[in-house]
């Protein structure tokens, strides 16, 4: 995966240092960990006591454990950011908190790709294979049959192993390759920390994490261009009765898919020239690089606020996520009503 250090850290590197990266986006990812912890620990407490009784409700809760292990390495970056504990810290960072970083990241990416497959076949699928002829339908059935095991609980589950281990085998190779002995000069650059091995594992890992993204992309594109084109249509046939479909199909495309494109579209977009701006021999100026650092800098803060965003997916699409909220909240109400109104007669 894509360590936070292709360049040396900023506390280090005068020339990329910046009032933005040393004081402003401390600020924001401090605000943003108690945030997220506040956010994600509600989500894990009621997401893990409704049963998974659906594919959906399985990638949701896959992305929880995402966003909770993403979490984790916020306090070393803001420490790293502010200066706090020394050069050693850098080591840590590029041996584990920044691949952990980025592998909960590109987790929580495929399972909202997942989860866009499964909504397609929910939304598309089901209306078109209700409304087509017997014989039309026998000819996809073989694609539509595949596509279907994204909605049972016992596929979501195997598929959901295969993701986390797929994606945390490359993850733990990078760490592992990253093992030249650390000083406090080599600490500043996590590539001078890694084999020869390790840095050819590195850019492999790093195509691999961006042929995943554009992939999911196009696979969120299809998805929810067909499920806009399947509420239309529903909507001009039976126009009374298609405002509950609207409803719950707009939370699919508008949550899901808003909270993708501000979140992780920037950044990838931003990644491509400035890893070329990296290379030797690249032709980039200095003040083209510092932009480009400071660019990548904020949109990566931008994929870290995914952590804060998820929840309102959760509470959007998941119907049993949103009543388990809603009646704990109520009750909790209640009782603070009762227990006033009880006061008040005491005294």
């Amino acid at each position: 995966m894509d360590h936070l250090n292709s360049t040396p850290l900023p506390t280090n590197q005068s020339d990329f240092s910046s009032v933005f990266t040393h004081q402003v986006l401390p600020s924001l990812y401090f605000v943003t960990c108690i945030v997220g912890v506040s956010l994600n620990g509600v989500a894990a407490w009621i997401f893990f006591r409704v049963p998974s009784d659906s594919g959906l409700v399985v990638y949701l809760k896959n992305m929880v454990v995402a966003d909770l292990l993403m979490l984790l390495t916020f306090p070393f970056k803001l420490a790293a950011q502010l200066g706090v504990g020394g050069w050693y810290l850098h080591v840590v960072i590029c041996r584990y908190t920044a691949v952990l970083f980025y592998s909960s990241m590109y987790v929580g990416i495929l399972f909202m790709g997942f989860i866009s497959l499964e909504r397609y076949v929910k939304i598309v699928r089901h209306s078109s294979s209700s409304s087509t002829s017997p014989s039309s339908c026998r000819s996809r059935v073989g694609a539509v049959s595949v596509l279907h095991l994204l909605q049972r609980v016992g596929s979501a589950r195997v598929l959901a192993l295969l993701t986390w281990t797929l994606l945390l085998f490359p993850a733990v190779a990078n760490a592992a390759l990253t093992s030249v002995v650390p000083t406090e000069e080599n600490a500043q650059h996590c590539m001078k920390l890694k084999t020869p091995l390790g840095v050819q594992w590195h850019r492999v890992s790093n195509f691999i994490s961006v042929a995943l993204f554009w992939f999911t992309l196009l696979v969120l594109a299809f998805c929810y261009t067909s499920i806009a084109r399947q509420v239309y249509q529903s909507y001009r046939r039976v126009r009374r009765n298609s405002s509950d479909i609207c409803r719950k199909s707009n939370r699919s495309i508008f949550s899901l898919l808003g909270v993708f494109f501000v979140c992780f579209v920037p950044y990838h977009v931003c990644r491509v020239p400035y890893t070329l701006s990296q290379m030797p021999a690249s032709g980039f100026s200095q003040d083209a690089r510092f932009l480009l650092f400071q660019l990548k800098e904020a949109t990566l803060y931008l994929s870290a606020l995914n952590v804060c965003l998820d929840p309102v997916i959760y509470f959007l699409m998941c119907r049993t996520f949103r009543e388990s909220l809603l009646r704990k909240l109520s009750g909790r109400e209640r009782r603070r009503s009762l227990t006033t109104a009880q006061s008040l007669s005491n005294i």
